[in-house]
């Protein structure tokens, strides 16, 4: 009997990276077939392994560069390429800015197939690192191993130690291991001092981290939320209430960092990290932290879903408000509304603003904001966003002169957007962080609308990702 032999891995040499392509990805043509590379930048010239060869196009990575692109420029993060986030370190950040541009076109172009009006140019961010003002942690028992790590590892004949107890970030496509995080980029300190000081003080005192795959441990997540007023917020998620370990740690952290405002903790026994049943204890301060976007101020609570960079958000509600073309005399739609923030802050040009929002919490939230903002024309409805707005809805709350949407990365169902053509309201503004589902529901609303504005904004520097805004109205 012959023996299977393994497959031997395709290899293609000195392929030429000659454009971007999208989700962080570059591409290389081949007679005609379509190459899309991770992990590499146009100019650059490769030789790429594949992992998906269908007939008109391929997926590979990198596993040798004959040339470097001139536009590549050296990482300042020790962890990129390790951790999964901030792709593009290695690109200079206009060039980031021209290739997301070219993304938004692409998308609205390839995907929706109507007519477009010139791209105004991206709104870039005035600051690339430390713009995030929520980051999630993990604590685990089992951290991953970069290639080179290993490598070396194995050459010098060393162990490698892969079990103990680590902080940082889910590993990219592993769901039991954490990338060990020494300085992460993305959010002011004291965020990594606080994650290692928590780290070195629970293996200290022989606290269990919490063994992704096995469901058991103590020590699980945190998340670190910093607002442009200066208050900061702490939730630590463990596994099982300990009192006496939890106290401990509790008081070693803001003995530590006096300068936190609010320190929760969240008991999670659950099989998944989500939090959005289960209830944040706060164990010191308030419980929120508030942040201020133009005039109005925000509370934010440990569940709320809230712009996760400020300064640009500001920038993406301005010219949302801006597109919507307000006189102070139109009923505003606000679906997806999450905690209020896009519809308060464009209310001082409204009549009334109508927010709807699935999730409970956010519409208390909202409901929050808008009394510390003494906004009394706001009104915020809890449920799904197809099942609340029909006819009646409509009726009820008054013909729309503006809809504003904002939906997740999936985009609008089908149902709502057949809803919009109905309601046919003079003017849509659309929202999105995800231009290929948005494009998609342009097409859908392309027999009543006309698109008339794109503004791409980007906030998530050195990331694929980009938001795009979109004004529609009704054709004449």
């Amino acid at each position: 009997m012959v023996k299977n032999r393994k497959k031997q891995p395709i290899i293609l040499k000195d392929v030429l990276v000659q454009d971007y392509a999208a989700e962080g990805k570059s591409l290389a043509k081949i007679d005609g077939k379509v190459i899309f590379i991770e992990r590499a930048v146009p100019g650059d010239i490769v030789d790429v392994q594949l992992f998906k060869n269908k007939k008109d196009w391929a997926e590979g990575f990198p596993i040798q560069f004959s040339k470097f692109s001139d536009d590549r420029v050296e990482p300042f993060c020790e962890h990129f390429q390790i951790c999964g986030g901030c792709q593009w370190q290695m690109l200079p950040y206009e060039k980031q800015l021209i290739f997301k541009q070219k993304q938004v076109l692409d998308n609205l172009s390839r995907i929706g197939k109507i007519n477009l009006p010139e791209l105004m140019p991206i709104v870039g961010a005035n600051e690339t690192r430390y713009y995030r003002n929520k980051i999630e942690y993990t604590f685990a028992t089992k951290r991953f191993i970069p290639d080179e790590e290993f490598i070396k590892f194995k050459q010098q004949n060393l162990p490698i130690h892969q079990e103990g107890s680590f902080g940082g970030f889910h590993a990219k496509g592993i769901f039991d291991k954490v990338v060990e995080i020494k300085k992460c980029h993305l959010q002011a300190e004291p965020t990594n001092e606080i994650r290692n000081a928590i780290t070195q003080f629970c293996i200290k005192h022989n606290y269990p981290f919490y063994d992704i795959k096995n469901h058991t441990g103590w020590l699980r997540n945190m998340m670190v939320r910093i607002a442009t007023t200066g208050e900061w917020m702490v939730n630590i998620m463990l596994g099982y209430e300990h009192e006496k370990m939890r106290k401990h740690l509790l008081d070693f952290v803001l003995e530590k960092f006096p300068n936190i405002t609010s320190l929760l903790y969240t008991i999670n026994p659950k099989l998944n990290d989500s939090i959005y049943d289960l209830i944040p204890q706060t164990y010191y301060g308030k419980g929120y932290i508030e942040e201020v976007l133009g005039e109005y101020k925000f509370i934010i609570s440990p569940k709320s879903f809230f712009q996760t960079n400020t300064k640009q958000a500001e920038k993406l509600y301005n010219i949302t408000k801006n597109f919507a073309e307000l006189t102070g005399k139109e009923i505003v739609y606000d679906l997806y509304c999450g905690t209020g923030s896009i519809g308060i802050f464009v209310s001082n040009k409204t009549q009334k603003i109508i927010g709807v929002e699935a999730i409970p919490e956010a519409i208390e939230d909202a409901e929050k904001n808008a009394s510390l903002n003494n906004i009394h024309h706001t009104h915020f409805f809890a449920g799904d966003v197809i099942k609340i707005c029909d006819d009646n809805f409509f009726a009820t709350h008054g013909k729309a002169d503006v809809i504003i949407t904002d939906p997740p990365r999936a985009g609008m169902h089908e149902k709502l957007v057949n809803k919009l053509l109905d309601i046919a309201a003079p003017v849509i503004v659309y929202v999105s962080c995800n231009p290929a589902t948005q494009a998609r529901d342009l097409a859908l609303l392309d027999t009543t609308y006309e698109v008339t504005k794109i503004q791409p904004v980007d906030m998530f520097p050195h990331t694929h990702h980009i938001e795009n805004v979109v004004q529609l109205k009704l054709r004449q």
